[in-house]
């Protein structure tokens, strides 16, 4: 009988002493994203990181591989992956995951936004909700947005002022069909590649130009790449979404799927107000390296949204017409 007593006991405080190492446990998750924290994409991954570890003493760790290199280049396939359980999480562009969830296209629409204040009319109201509960329904979990800002045009060859500049211009485009609808509306010849073959492609000549966030331009060191030539046009703004595999979301307590969510909140506000608030100095980096900058009148940015218009008519459909017309309400109301 003592010694049963002595088994129960010394089984029990086993149990106890086992309890605490179990708690530490930690949980590591994987993150993609197609830019290092060389780029303020990049530092919204970590700064996510830093937050998710700061915040559950470790408990929770994210791990993030920049360069879409869980896709291994192919920043398209990114948001499938993520889906599918191979990625746990991504902060991600709304363009690459464009050909999975065509309501994203709403940002790519062609000079639909003039400005930050646009942007965040869209994110922050009725349209950003609606883009967030179709990502939902494809099997990723939005938590909060980030930015990769609005993107401007660079080229090889000359200024560009007006549509005709564009006739015949080799302009690698991300692998987005609405990419390649405008700008063959304005002429170009649009090259469909990952930004890892881009910069080999602008060097050799065989592209002449790209369109990326001023960021990207100053931080990837366009200019070394022939890119002479930059014309702020503000055609589009590329928002980044911070995402969680549903598959991966369903297996975390509520507590941490909120801890989650906020760090994810946290880390958006920092980088997009980090990176706007250096758009001046970035512009006036790259006005010093020789780039010779354009900004168009209020008539020659008029003359690119009429060329434009078609891919309205093609795409509204395609994105859902309620969507596009709320988003086009919050702009006008902003």
């Amino acid at each position: 009988m003592r010694i049963k007593k002595w088994l129960l006991c010394s089984a029990a405080c086993l149990a106890l002493s086992a309890a605490p190492t179990f708690a530490q446990e930690t949980r590591e998750f994987s993150v993609s994203t197609v830019l290092s924290d060389a780029f303020p994409w990049g530092q919204a991954a970590e700064k996510w990181a830093e937050l998710v570890k700061e915040r559950s003493e470790g408990r929770m760790t994210l791990k993030v591989y920049p360069n879409a290199q869980l896709v291994s280049g192919d920043q398209t396939r990114e948001f499938s992956a993520m889906r599918s359980g191979l990625i746990d999480m991504a902060v991600g562009s709304t363009i690459n995951w464009s050909t999975q969830v065509p309501e994203v296209n709403l940002f790519s629409l062609p000079f639909l936004m003039p400005d930050n204040a646009a942007v965040d009319a869209i994110t922050q109201g009725a349209a950003g909700t609606m883009v967030f509960d179709a990502i939902e329904k494809r099997g990723v979990m939005p938590l909060a947005w980030g930015e990769n800002g609005f993107r401007e045009i660079s080229n090889s060859r000359g200024v560009l002022r007006e549509p005709a500049d564009l006739k015949g211009l080799k302009v690698r485009v991300v692998g987005s069909p609405l990419f390649l609808d405008t700008f063959n509306a304005l002429g170009a010849n649009p090259t469909q590649m990952s930004w890892t073959d881009a910069l080999p492609a602008l060097t050799t000549g065989a592209v002449d130009g790209q369109e990326n966030p001023l960021a990207v331009f100053d931080v990837a060191r366009a200019d070394r790449a022939s890119q002479n030539y930059l014309t702020l046009w503000h055609y589009m703004n590329d928002p980044l979404i911070f995402g969680v595999s549903k598959r991966v979301w369903s297996t975390l307590p509520a507590a941490d799927q909120e801890l989650l969510k906020q760090a994810a909140i946290d880390a958006g506000a920092w980088e997009i107000e980090k990176s706007r608030s250096e758009l001046d100095t970035t512009l006036q980096g790259i006005r010093e390296r020789g780039v010779e900058v354009t900004e168009l009148t209020d008539e020659q940015h008029q003359a690119f949204v009429d060329a434009t218009q078609k891919v309205y008519e093609k795409w509204t459909p395609r994105i859902g017409k309620k969507l596009v017309e709320t988003a086009q309400d919050a702009i006008q109301n902003r």
